[in-house]
């Protein structure tokens, strides 16, 4: 029975590839989870779509820079639902801002000013990584002690947006 499975199975393999033309390489998912779908450089990353998803049900104006948080989790080596489950507790998601601060993370107690929310989400994911995660608070609760002292329920609000964007694992301790 196992040497049938194994000779079908390695028929459709080699008909599915014959076919479609693709090479092995186009088969497998590289370090960020992207697919390439074809050799025209077509790229879908579930996460942009998890987190659009998201925004909107919270009708969100972060909704269409869900790509800029995913780029800028990957240029700062930080978990991509970070960022915006911060918007989350700080802001309902950016719809309870100082006007024209694109300031949804409580920055400065509120009172920073972004130019634009590219501009917000880089430079908040930048500094989570290098002031915080980088400085010895590598998790939710140690970054909560730094950037919303004395709550004791900011760090734990942060992890419950950031597994409700998406049920992988956290990939700080909460």
């Amino acid at each position: 029975m196992f040497k049938i499975f194994t000779y079908i199975f390695a028929a459709i393999l080699l008909f599915v590839i014959n076919v479609k033309n693709v090479s092995a390489q186009e088969l497998v998912a590289g370090e960020s989870a992207k697919l390439k779908v074809n050799s025209e450089e077509t790229e879908f990353d579930f996460r942009v779509s998890n987190l659009k998803n998201f925004l909107e049900k919270h009708n969100s104006p972060l909704v269409e820079y869900a790509d800029e948080f995913v780029n800028s989790a990957d240029t700062y080596g930080i978990d991509y639902r970070l960022v915006p489950a911060i918007s989350g507790v700080e802001s309902t998601f950016g719809k309870h801002i100082p006007y024209k601060s694109y300031n949804a993370y409580g920055w400065a107690n509120g009172e920073y000013k972004f130019t634009s929310w590219e501009n917000s989400i880089d430079h908040v994911s930048k500094t989570l990584k290098l002031k915080y995660i980088d400085r010895g608070a590598p998790s939710i609760a140690k970054i909560a002690r730094r950037y919303a002292p004395p709550s004791t329920t900011w760090g734990r609000n942060v992890g419950f947006f950031m597994t409700k964007i998406d049920s992988l694992p956290l990939t700080f301790d909460i």
